[in-house]
C-alpha cells in the first residue's frame, strides 16, 4: 500500500503508538490501515446421504471440485454468507445446521468456515462460478480432484463423524505446501 484510501496521501509502514505490529499509516490524515484475514465461508450440504460439490469455473484451482463456499461480504453474518455462497455457486437452497469446521490458513491470511446443512430440494445447478454441480456419496468423492486442502479436511471429518453417529466441531491449521 502506497497511498491512503481515505485521503490519497502517502502512507508509511510503521508501528503506531499503542500497537505491536507495523501498519500502513497515513502521513496526512493519520488513518491506520489494518489488514486482517479474510473469511471464506461455505457449507457441507447433504441430501439423503449425498454431498453437494461444485466444479470450479474460476481460478484458483479451475476445473477442480469444492464445497460451495466463498468470501464473506461486509454486512452479512457467517450463516448468511454460507447461504449466499451455496445459492450463487450451486443455485441451491439449504437449511443451515451447525458450524462444523474452522480451518486457519495463515500463510494466505484466510480462515475457512464450513457449516453442516441440508439441501431443501434437488433443484440445483451450476452457478456463474461453477462448471457443474453434483451429488456424491462418500465412495465417489473425487478426492484427488478436490481444489482445497481445507475442503478435504472438512469432508474427511464429516464422514468420520457421520459414521460415528455424532457431529462435533473441528479446528485445523494448514501450513504451506509447495504448489498448493
Amino acid at each position: 500500500m502506497n497511498y491512503c484510501a481515505q485521503c490519497g496521501a502517502r502512507v508509511e509502514f510503521r508501528v503506531p503508538p499503542g500497537d505491536s505490529l507495523p501498519r500502513h499509516i497515513c502521513l496526512h490524515c493519520g488513518t491506520i490501515h489494518y489488514q486482517n484475514p479474510k473469511l471464506v465461508v461455505g457449507c457441507v450440504a447433504e441430501w439423503k446421504g449425498l454431498i453437494l460439490l461444485c466444479r470450479r469455473a474460476i481460478e484458483p484451482r479451475h476445473g477442480l471440485w469444492t464445497l460451495p463456499a466463498g468470501f464473506m461480504e461486509n454486512g452479512e453474518s457467517t450463516t448468511q454468507a454460507a447461504l449466499r455462497e451455496t445459492r450463487e455457486e450451486a443455485c441451491a437452497r439449504i437449511a443451515i445446521d451447525n458450524l462444523f469446521s474452522l480451518v486457519n490458513v495463515p500463510y494466505i491470511n484466510q480462515v475457512h468456515l464450513f457449516y453442516r446443512g441440508r439441501l431443501l430440494d434437488t433443484d440445483f445447478a451450476a452457478g456463474e462460478e461453477s462448471l457443474e454441480t453434483a451429488l456424491f456419496c462418500e465412495a465417489d468423492i473425487p478426492w484427488q480432484e478436490l481444489a482445497f486442502r481445507s475442503v478435504t479436511l472438512c469432508l474427511k471429518a464429516y464422514f468420520a463423524d457421520r459414521l460415528a453417529g455424532q457431529f462435533k466441531f473441528h479446528e485445523n491449521d494448514l501450513l504451506p505446501l509447495e504448489g498448493y
